[in-house]
């Protein structure tokens, strides 16, 4: 994906970079979702949506899922 610069939390602890998530912001607007072991694989999402789970995330909407809630 040519044009993108990818990025991934300061929070990412994956050993030589790996096991994190990825994203980028496309020249066309769209954001791209990638997991670093795997950067063939590419999820894209609107910014409006995007934003929807961020915010989601930092209210704790999804605490529950990862069993340390």
């Amino acid at each position: 994906m040519s044009g993108s610069e990818w990025r991934k939390s300061s929070y990412s602890s994956g050993v030589g970079g790996q096991d994190c998530v990825e994203v980028a912001a496309t020249p066309n607007g769209r954001i791209h979702l990638r997991e670093s072991d795997d950067p063939a694989v590419v999820i894209a999402t609107h910014p409006t949506r995007w934003g929807a789970f961020v915010r989601g995330i930092k209210r704790g909407d999804f605490d529950h899922l990862s069993g340390n809630a």
